[in-house]
Order: structure tokens, then C-alpha cells, then sequence
């Protein structure tokens, strides 16, 4: 009997199938190292043990049929907000606003790698070579090395209105990598929103630093897309007195895997990190999977991870959350939660909080929960003549409100509350 052919080894097939682009080569080739030293995730990896990256690592891309834009309204539609449009993972001048902000300075990514001199070439793959430890991501490594595309933003005042990152998809086959760049200086602040769908897959990472009393805001919204597959990661280094929110609402999408590692190495700073989930497997799966690291390094400073998750008809959700005090960042508040409200038997939620502490004078908790709807709630709900399917749907988003407030702004917060209401009308009917 022959033997069988060798199985094809998975980082080298993706790689082989890339090309490097031009511009931080010591960057790019530095991250290819580090590619090669982990190798492409797998099942077998510990913080890939309930997600499936397959998807995410074969070669070619899963084909994702084309969202028709008629079917829903995209969020912050109506937010008076400076656009940069991706399509495909390709920025799109003539669908964007002009780049120019007072308090902003906006540059595409790979016209700033080209310079000699550059703030922002100092930042390309540092945070993500320092969330690398002690667990590694490979697939933001990859991104590093490879990454085509993105935006590179520098905040010098108080930004006088949001800026967008508008992800539009017209390929059934494309194949996105984008890196973004963020740099709040010392007093300024900046919004950031993204939304829409991508591409087929995607891969997008984004490194932030605050500095000094630096105040960043980020809402996310993935939903629309249903057949997406999406990886994405968000490094944050958090300065002294400063703020960092971010916020991510989903809906649809087969497999969605969000991580965020933040360091907080200032003293008296803020993090926090929030999400809304929406996961429906009726039409296509749907698997959603959240990663948090936050370290604190510094002293009296205050983090929270909040997330929430709505599964039905066989939706899988994942929380996996740690809380990292270093020895001497005393007066650490952290808090994290996670919960799961399961519509039917097929669904499922894994959840793996974490807390690691080297001081003495903290206050750190953390709590997973996963139940059912409220059948008291529910049946007073319908006593007072409310239909059984709305009842359910006031539930769903009483339980969403947590991770929701998290929102500081009200117009945006008004704007997901509204869109998720939509979706849920939609998902009754559909």
C-alpha cells in the first residue's frame, strides 16, 4: 500500500501564497519571524481551543456572498462624522470625505511606510510585538507582515467630530488585511467608528497609543455580512490619566474572533472594553468569540470588560477574559463579566475568565454566567399584553443594556440600541 502524501504545512502553504509589500521592511520581516516561530493557530492551540481557526488560516479565502445594501441601513449613517472608505480592503479616495481635521492629522498607511522618518513607524508592530506574551497571535503577526492597507491617525487636540472606517465588500472571494495606526497625544481625544462588512475574510489589527490624559473612544459595529469571516485585534498602550473605551456590537457572521490586549502603564488611567452580541446559526452558523487581556502596570487605575451574548438556533459564543495586576499597581480596580442568555437547547457559550495578581490592595472580581429567558419576566411581560415575541425581544435587550451603556456617547448609544431593535424585528419575520 503506498504511503499517504504528506499533510501540506499550513503556515508555509499561507504564506507562500502572500507577497510582502513595500515600505518597513525591519517591521514586516520581523513579524514574518515571529509567524514562523508560532506557526498559524490551530484547535490544538490553547486559546484556540474553542474556536475553529481553520477558515482563518486556509489559503484561499472562503467565498461570502455580497450583502445587498438595501436590505438594512448601516449604523452611524446619520452621525455627522469624517468618512475613510475601504472597499475590499482598498482605501477608496473618491468615496472618502477629505482627510483634513483641525486637531487630526490622517495619512494612508502605506504612505507613511515609504517615508524614511515617520512618528508612526516607531508604532507599526510594537504593540503587537508586545502583545505577544505570554500568549501568542500568530494571526496579528501575520497581519504585521503582510498587511496591504489602512489608516494612520494622529490626534493633536480634541477631534471636532468621529472619524469612520467604512468597510465596503463587492468581491465574493476577497482576502483583506488591514493595519491602522492611532496615536492620541498628550490632552487630545478622538472617536473612532468602524462599521460594515469587510470583505470575505479579514484580517485587521490596529495599535493605539494614548499618551498623558489622552482620551480614545471606539465603537465598533459588525453585523450585516452574513457569511463573514473575520479576525481582528486591537493593541492599546494607555498613558497616565488618560481613557480608553471601546465598545463592539455583532450580528451575523460565521466566525468572528475579536481580541483586545491593552496595557495600562500610566497612573490613574482608564479602560474599558465592552460587547453586544446577537448570534442566530438559523440560516448560517454563526460562532463568535471574544479575547480580552488588560495588564496593569500602573497605580489607582480602573478597568472593565463587559459582555454580553444573545445565542439562538445553534449559535456558538466565547468569552475568554483575563485581568493581569503587576506587582506594585496598587489601588487596581478591575472588573469583568461575561454572560450568556441562551434561547434554545442548540446553543452554546464557553467562557474562561482569568485573574492574575501580584498586588495587595486591589479590588478585582469577575463572573460567567449562561441562562435561559426569565419565564417569570416573561409571563408578566405577557400578562399585560404583550405579544410572546416582543416580550422576548424587550428581554434580549434589557440584557444587552449593561454592555450597551458602556457607550458614552447617547446619539451612538441611541444608534446600536436602535439597530439592534431592527435586527431583532427583522429576525422574527425572517
Amino acid at each position: 500500500m503506498a504511503n499517504p502524501a504528506p499533510k501540506p504545512d499550513l503556515t508555509q502553504a499561507r504564506l507562500a501564497a502572500l507577497t510582502m509589500p513595500a515600505g518597513a521592511p525591519e517591521a514586516r520581516n520581523a513579524a514574518l519571524a515571529r509567524v514562523h516561530a508560532m506557526g498559524l493557530p490551530t484547535r490544538r492551540d490553547e486559546y484556540w481551543r474553542y474556536t475553529d481557526p481553520s477558515s482563518l488560516t486556509q489559503v484561499a479565502a472562503p467565498r461570502a456572498a455580497i450583502f445587498r445594501d438595501t436590505d438594512e441601513v448601516p449604523l452611524f449613517k446619520d452621525v455627522d462624522r469624517l468618512k475613510v472608505v475601504f472597499v475590499d480592503g482598498i482605501f477608496d479616495a473618491e468615496k472618502s470625505d477629505d482627510l483634513t481635521m483641525a486637531g487630526l492629522e490622517i495619512e494612508r498607511l502605506s504612505d507613511v511606510l515609504s517615508k524614511d522618518i515617520h512618528w508612526a513607524k516607531d508604532l507599526y508592530g510594537t504593540r503587537e510585538a508586545a502583545g505577544q506574551t505570554p500568549v501568542p497571535r500568530p494571526l496579528a503577526a501575520l497581519n504585521t507582515a503582510f498587511a496591504t492597507d489602512g489608516i494612520v491617525i494622529r490626534a493633536t487636540a480634541k477631534a471636532e467630530r468621529p472619524v469612520a472606517l467604512i468597510y465596503l465588500h463587492r468581491d465574493e472571494t476577497s482576502d483583506a488585511i488591514l493595519h491602522h495606526l492611532v496615536r492620541v497625544e498628550t490632552g487630545a481625544q478622538l472617536t473612532v467608528l468602524e462599521v460594515g462588512p469587510a470583505a470575505a475574510r479579514f484580517n485587521k489589527c490596529m495599535e493605539i497609543d494614548v499618551a498623558d490624559g489622552g482620551v480614545f473612544h471606539h465603537v465598533r459595529a459588525q453585523g450585516r455580512d452574513h457569511e463573514r469571516r473575520a479576525v481582528t485585534h486591537m493593541f492599546a498602550r494607555v498613558g497616565k490619566e488618560s481613557i480608553y473605551k471601546s465598545f463592539t456590537t455583532t450580528a451575523n457572521g460565521v466566525t468572528t474572533r475579536n481580541e483586545h490586549v491593552i496595557e495600562i502603564v500610566g497612573d490613574n488611567a482608564v479602560a474599558h472594553v465592552a460587547g453586544a452580541a446577537l448570534g442566530d446559526g438559523k440560516s448560517a452558523p454563526f460562532h463568535h468569540d471574544d479575547t480580552v487581556f488588560i495588564t496593569h502596570d500602573a497605580v489607582n487605575c480602573e478597568s472593565r470588560q463587559v459582555f454580553k451574548k444573545v445565542l439562538r438556533n445553534g449559535a456558538e459564543g466565547v468569552f475568554q477574559g483575563k485581568i493581569l495586576v503587576k506587582a506594585g499597581a496598587q489601588k487596581t480596580d478591575g472588573y469583568q463579566i461575561s454572560q450568556a442568555l441562551l434561547l434554545d437547547d442548540d446553543s452554546s457559550f464557553q467562557a474562561k475568565p482569568e485573574l492574575e495578581i501580584y498586588a495587595d490592595d486591589v479590588i478585582c472580581s469577575h463572573g460567567s454566567t449562561t441562562g435561559a429567558i426569565d419565564e417569570d419576566a416573561l409571563f408578566y411581560l405577557q400578562s399585560r399584553g404583550v405579544p410572546n415575541d416582543q416580550a422576548t425581544d424587550l428581554l434580549v435587550l434589557a440584557f444587552l443594556a449593561e454592555a450597551i451603556d458602556e457607550i458614552d456617547d447617547e446619539a451612538l448609544r441611541a444608534d446600536v440600541l436602535a439597530r439592534l431593535e431592527e435586527w431583532l424585528v427583522r429576525r422574527r419575520h425572517g
